[in-house]
């Protein structure tokens, strides 16, 4: 199965693992599952970054590099269709775009979004 990981799991697993909780740890590191990673987050750890909310060593190309190989991570280029879908979730939903473009990735593609983020969950 392929795992979608939200931002902050795919920087946790890198970064900081023992945040990670115990079912997600177990799923991340399973062989059974593909993990995927959409490119919103790379421009959402660079966001993060500017407004030193994360930092860590190197440049965001080189993080994003060694962390996508270190994890052997797919990326899921930004398209049309999860973007339109973005608008157009059902319910009230809050207003971050990287949130609202990685939960439509996820329901286009059909793919399990790993996160912690309870209104993402919701």
């Amino acid at each position: 199965m392929t795992l979608l990981l939200d931002t902050h799991v795919w920087f946790w697993s890198l970064q900081s693992p023992d945040e990670l909780g115990k079912r997600c740890r177990t799923a991340v590191e399973s062989p059974a599952n593909e993990l995927a990673v959409a490119t919103i987050s790379t421009l959402e750890q660079g966001q993060l970054i500017s407004v030193n909310r994360i930092v860590f060593k190197g440049t965001l190309e080189s993080w994003v590099r060694r962390g996508t190989a270190a994890l052997g991570l797919k990326s899921v280029e930004l398209s049309h269709p999860p973007a339109i879908l973005a608008y157009d979730l059902p319910g009230t939903f809050h207003k971050d775009p990287a949130d609202r473009m990685l939960l439509a990735t996820a329901i286009h593609y059909d793919d399990p979004l790993v996160t912690a983020d309870e209104r993402l969950i919701a």
